[in-house]
């Protein structure tokens, strides 16, 4: 059943991508990666696998690839995504010796695969469990972990009517998990052996982030030019936008980086068409002038993480569209963090609801209350923000759990 409807699926998704941009970007890529493995990969050296499904989970993963790349030289790194909004921005990191789509998990792709890459280890980060892939692993007994994993009851694996998801998980020869509430989950399906709480590696990456983080002129002079405090707006969306922008306007003490999920100009025209204060674009705006403007624009890509140290609180985006951005990349700067109602599948942002250093918001109404308390309490937005760096700072040092258990 699952061959004939993946197979179903995969022509669909052709069709669909006739008329939409990201599923083409997708069927062009996928295109490209035969080729690209064919002039890769080298069989004579022994090759990691390690499989995104897109952005957030390559940074999940990304400490133990460097740690790797660092400790053991003599691996050979390959890197998949499954999504466009993963492999786009990470085409060139130069962390993996070859990057490329995964191919779709028909029967045909995952024998075509593994017989060339022969991987020697393979990780699947947090989620994406393909079926074929994983049989296909265990029955030529390739060691295969699953890095940062994360269960929850409603997941088809703990439903009595579906044993073939819950037979997926036995392909696996370790699944190192976030939390407490995952082991407990797998035990209740009888999966008790070679399971560890390793936590979230991305606690471990936005460290690193923090220690390398840029130094923005432009950001830093806009910043200090605040008569009160400045809202960082990371990862934002129409929606997200609708809120608290409004807010914005109406107070002037406050000013305002905006970072935008997409930056394209039909999108950016939108937000400054809101805007009823000074704005400028980041591609415009200067070190001299930034104090002139109340709202900063973000009109490119890789700043965001850089950024939101200039802010006194954030608001995370995506809460009221498919879910929650990276909250971790906030918090790790010790300032609270603000978003939306869509983050029931995110450990992190429950994590961080629960010590006190982040705030939900379902409505303009609860928006405007917890925006007032944080934007005039410095009591309450400091204390919010200490207990957010803590979080972070105390969830670390999962990469050092999983290559111990590792042994490369």
């Amino acid at each position: 059943m699952y061959q004939l409807g993946f197979l179903i699926y995969v022509y669909l998704f052709r069709i669909v991508a006739l008329f939409h941009k990201k599923a083409r970007k997708m069927v062009v890529g996928h295109r490209n990666t035969w080729r690209i493995l064919r002039d890769g990969i080298d069989q004579s050296k022994p090759w990691l696998w390690f499989h995104a499904a897109s952005l957030g989970e390559f940074e999940q993963g990304r400490p133990i690839m460097e740690r790797i790349r660092m400790e053991h030289p003599e691996y050979s790194i390959l890197l998949t995504f499954f999504s466009p909004s993963g492999y786009e921005v990470r085409k060139n990191y130069a962390g993996a010796d070859i990057i490329c789509y995964l191919p779709f998990d028909t029967l045909l792709n995952v024998r075509r695969f593994l017989n060339l890459v022969k991987p020697q280890k393979v990780f699947f980060i947090k989620y994406e469990f393909w079926p074929n892939y994983l049989t296909a692993l265990k029955r030529r007994q390739i060691p295969t972990y699953l890095i940062s994993g994360v269960f929850r009851q409603d997941q088809l694996f703990f439903k009595n009517y579906a044993p073939f998801y819950r037979r997926m998980l036995n392909s696996f020869t370790h699944l190192f998990v976030q939390n407490q509430v995952s082991v407990d989950l797998l035990a209740s399906i009888g999966r008790t052996e070679e399971v560890s709480i390793s936590g979230d590696t991305r606690f471990d990456r936005v460290l690193e982030i923090r220690a390398a983080a840029k130094d923005l002129p432009i950001a830093e002079h806009f910043a200090k030019s605040a008569k009160g405090n400045v809202l960082v707006a990371g990862s934002s969306w129409p929606k997200d936008e609708a809120l608290f922008i409004p807010y914005f306007n109406t107070h002037s003490e406050l000013k305002l980086i905006i970072a935008p999920h997409e930056i394209h100009e039909e999108h950016l025209l939108t937000i400054e068409a809101q805007l009823h204060r000074p704005f400028l674009r980041y591609s415009q705006m200067t070190p001299e002038n930034a104090a002139d403007f109340d709202c900063l624009i973000i009109d490119c890509f890789g700043l965001l993480s850089s950024i939101y140290r200039y802010g006194n609180f954030a608001y995370i985006g995506g809460g009221f569209g498919s879910g929650i951005h990276n909250t971790l990349e906030a918090a790790v700067y010790g300032i609270p963090v603000i978003f939306g109602p869509k983050f029931a599948k995110f450990h992190e942002a429950k994590e961080l609801l629960a010590c006190g250093g982040a705030f939900t918001i379902d409505s303009e109404t609860s928006f405007i209350e917890q925006f007032d308390a944080l934007n005039t309490d410095s009591y309450k937005r400091l204390k919010a923000g200490k207990l957010a760096g803590e979080m972070v700072l105390n969830g670390s040092g999962g990469t050092e759990k999983v290559l111990n258990l590792l042994r490369l």
